[in-house]
C-alpha cells in the first residue's frame, strides 16, 4: 500500500493515529505508540510487497527489517567510539556505511533495472540515519537511545518523502509529554494542514495533470515544450507541497511537529531564496550537512588559496550535483543538480555586483524583477528535471 495515494491508506494511517491522538488529549506519554505505530505502518508498507532480486522475489518487509538492523548497530558501534574518542576518519567510514544501501540502490538501478533491491522511502530514512550520525559526531546529542532512533528512522506520516526532520528536534517531540492544551493547539494545526494538503495534492494538481500536463506532454515545437514547462512546474509544486503538508498534519495528529517543506517558493526573488523555499528540509540538509562542511574545510585548509568564492562555487557544485545524484543517477537528474549549482554561483556574482548599487538592490522594480527571472529560470530546471528535453 503506497502512501497518500487511496482512500483506503488514509483509513489506515488515521486508525494508526487515533491512539496517539487519544493519549495526547489526555496528557499522556506517547512515545511507546509512536514506536508502534511505526512498526505497524512498516508492515503495511512492506509486508504485502516483494521485489526483484538476483531473479528472485524478496519480502520487502524482510529488506526493511534487515536494513533497520544494519543501521542501528552501525549508530550505536559509532556513538560509543565517539563517547572514547573524536576520529574524523571513523566519521566519515560510518557516513560512507550508512549511505552504501542506498548508493547500491541507485546505482543497480541504473546497472540492473530488473534487480531492484530498495524499498518505499529509504532515500528519506538513509538522510535520517545520516543525520542521527552527525549528531553523534558533532555532540548534539548525549546519547541515542534505539526506541526513539527507530521511531525517527521509519515515523510513518514522513517515511516515504519527507519532510526530513532533524534527530535532535524529533526526538525533543519523542522524549517530551506536551500539556493537553500544546498538544491540542497542534491537532488544530495539523487538521487545517491536511485539508490544505488534500486540497493541493488531489484536486489542484490532478486538475493540472489533467488539463494542462497531459496535453501539452507530447506537444511539439518550442511553444509546446514551453507550455509543458510551466504546466509540469506548476503541477509539481501542487502536487509535491501537497503530499508535504498532508505530510505535516498527520505527524501532527501524533504530536509530532515535522518540519515545513514549502514557503511560497515561485515568489522567491532570486535562486538562493528559492532555495529557502523550495523543499526546504532537503535543500537544508544539504546547506548543513554537505556545502557548510566544505566550505568551512575549504576555508581552513586554504585549498584555493584562501579564495572563499571559489570555495563557495566548488561547494555548490559538489552539493547540487549530490542532491541530483540523490534524485537519481540519470543524466537529468545531474544535469539538473549542475543547472542549480551554475545559477547559485552566477547569483553569487551578481550579489557581488548589487552590494555596490544598493538602490537598485533595494528597489521594487529590481524585486520584480528578480521574481521574473528566478521564477522562469526555475521551471527551466524543472524542464531538465522532467526529462522532456531528451
Amino acid at each position: 500500500m503506497l502512501p497518500y495515494t487511496d482512500f483506503p491508506y488514509f483509513l489506515v494511517i488515521l486508525a494508526v493515529a487515533l491512539p496517539a491522538l487519544l493519549l495526547g488529549v489526555a496528557g499522556r506519554s506517547r512515545s511507546g505508540w509512536l514506536l508502534a505505530a511505526a512498526g505497524l505502518m512498516a508492515v503495511v508498507h512492506h509486508g504485502p510487497r516483494s521485489i526483484p532480486l538476483g531473479g528472485h522475489g524478496v519480502s520487502e518487509l524482510a529488506l526493511v527489517l534487515s536494513y533497520a538492523a544494519f543501521q542501528l548497530a552501525l549508530a550505536f558501534a559509532f556513538a560509543r567510539f565517539r563517547a572514547r574518542r573524536r576520529s574524523p576518519q571513523i566519521f566519515a567510514l560510518a557516513v560512507a556505511a550508512s549511505l552504501a544501501p542506498l548508493f547500491a540502490v541507485k546505482l543497480g538501478s541504473q546497472l540492473r533495472p530488473d534487480s531492484l533491491a530498495g524499498f518505499i522511502g529509504i532515500s528519506y530514512v538513509t538522510f535520517r540515519a545520516v543525520d542521527a550520525l552527525i549528531h553523534v559526531h558533532d555532540g548534539l546529542t548525549p546519547a541515542l537511545r534505539p526506541r526513539a532512533y527507530l521511531a525517527y528512522l521509519f515515523f510513518p506520516a514522513t517515511i516515504s518523502s519527507g519532510p526530513i526532520d532533524r534527530y535532535r528536534r524529533f526526538v525533543a517531540d519523542f522524549e517530551t509529554t506536551p500539556s493537553r492544551d500544546d498538544f491540542l493547539e497542534r491537532l488544530d494545526f495539523g487538521v487545517g494542514r491536511l485539508f490544505q494538503g488534500l486540497l493541493y495534492k488531489f484536486v489542484v494538481a490532478g486538475l493540472i495533470q489533467e488539463l494542462l500536463v497531459a496535453r501539452f506532454e507530447a506537444a511539439q515545437g518550442v511553444l509546446g515544450v514551453v507550455a509543458y514547462m510551466y504546466a509540469y512546474s506548476a503541477y509539481l509544486f501542487f502536487d509535491f507541497a501537497g503530499y508535504s503538508a498532508i505530510a505535516v498534519g498527520i505527524g501532527r495528529l501524533f504530536g509530532v511537529r515535522s518540519p515545513e517543506n514549502f514557503d511560497r517558493p515561485y515568489l522567491a526573488t532570486n535562486i538562493a531564496d528559492f532555495w529557502n523555499r523550495w523543499h526546504i528540509s532537503l535543500s537544508t540538509w544539504f546547506r548543513d550537512h554537505v556545502y557548510m562542511r566544505f566550505v568551512i574545510a575549504a576555508t581552513r585548509g586554504r585549498w584555493f588559496g584562501g579564495n572563499r568564492y571559489w570555495a563557495s562555487a566548488v561547494g555548490f557544485l559538489l552539493t547540487f550535483l549530490l542532491m541530483g545524484a540523490w534524485h537519481g543517477l540519470e543524466p537529468r537528474y545531474l544535469a539538473y543538480g549542475g543547472y542549480h549549482a551554475a545559477l547559485l554561483i552566477a547569483h553569487q556574482s551578481i550579489g557581488r555586483w548589487t552590494r555596490r548599487r544598493p538602490q537598485l538592490a533595494a528597489s521594487r522594480a529590481w524585486r520584480w524583477l528578480g521574481i521574473a527571472v528566478t521564477l522562469n529560470a526555475v521551471c527551466f530546471g524543472f524542464l531538465i528535471f522532467s526529462g522532456r528535453l531528451g
